[in-house]
């Protein structure tokens, strides 16, 4: 078994509370689909969000989640790096698995597409 990282991206359209919970539970369902993963699995969920978006905590919205709720979840603010893709979300989901680095499946959604684009076709690996 190996404890493997998970990345997932996703943009939104405003900086308000309903947007930004909605957007970080469509992500990570979709890491959870394509990976096939049980909260079980999961030893943790680090989550960041640019500076732009200060209207809500993503976790509340995974907290939510059934079966979710004791998973540990850490929030930060992403580094401020001068032209980076702005009102975005990332996941760095660490799931304990048996798939290799090349069977895991990043997420990239909406305007995040462009952070890797070689990524972000559905199935893509």
């Amino acid at each position: 078994m190996y404890n493997r990282g998970i990345r997932g991206a996703t943009t939104v359209n405003q900086n308000e509370e309903q947007e930004i919970l909605s957007e970080t539970l469509v992500l990570l369902r979709e890491i959870v689909a394509r990976n096939e993963i049980d909260p079980e699995s999961v030893s943790n969920i680090w989550i960041t969000m640019t500076q732009d978006l200060d209207a809500a905590f993503p976790a509340k919205a995974i907290r939510l989640m059934e079966g979710w709720q004791y998973v540990p979840l850490m929030c930060s603010v992403e580094v401020p790096v001068k032209g980076s893709l702005p009102q975005c979300i990332r996941l760095m989901v660490q799931v304990n698995t048996e798939k290799s680095q090349r069977e895991i499946k990043h997420v990239y959604l909406n305007g995040a597409r462009v952070l890797r684009p070689d990524l972000s076709a559905p199935g893509s690996k």
